[in-house]
């Protein structure tokens, strides 16, 4: 397993390899000694899965608000995503940018991204699914979200939306200060 920084503060690409035999393949998808390793605090306690039927299905942009703040590893498990981080951390140097990869099922990666940095995710397979680890139990009341397409980030996603909930539709825009 391997952690490779990317453009944005404390958020990480997690890459590991498969093993593939005439049974199939076999991929490590979180080690404690690996994370520790690259200086990585994060200890899940939590897993969820997003299913998703259609193509272009949007989710997000969510974070949780402290005192609730959460990391998450997020890897596609079926299918193919955009995966999007986007950084509302005030203080970083990476604020308002985001940065998007593509997790697959084939390429096995995952992103991991820390607390303060919002998170978003267009399928562009259909059937995709996502897999979520946290290091804190999710907390509605901590639930925060921004609009995907709000002019203060600038994100260009793959494909509009075909598929996206009137909440994440409707976010009010950003207010930064």
């Amino acid at each position: 397993m391997r952690l490779a920084p990317t453009p944005l503060p404390d958020v990480w690409l997690v890459e590991s390899q498969s093993h593939e035999d005439a049974r199939g393949g076999f991929r490590r998808s979180w080690c404690a000694a690996s994370f520790a390793a690259a200086g990585v605090d994060f200890t899940p306690v939590q897993a969820s899965l997003s299913t998703n039927t259609a193509r272009h299905t949007l989710r997000g942009l969510h974070w949780q608000a402290e005192p609730k703040g959460e990391q998450k590893l997020v890897r596609c498990v079926a299918g193919r995503i955009q995966d999007v981080a986007l950084d509302l951390r005030p203080e970083s140097p990476g604020y308002l940018r985001w940065h998007a990869v593509e997790l697959s099922a084939e390429n096995g990666a995952a992103l991991l991204l820390p607390r303060g940095v919002a998170h978003g995710f267009l399928t562009l397979t259909p059937g995709a699914v996502v897999e979520y680890l946290m290091d804190v139990p999710h907390s509605p009341e901590a639930a925060r979200g921004a609009r995907w397409d709000d002019p203060a980030f600038g994100i260009r996603w793959a494909a509009p939306p075909a598929v996206i909930s009137g909440r994440d539709r409707d976010w009010p825009d950003f207010v930064h200060g």
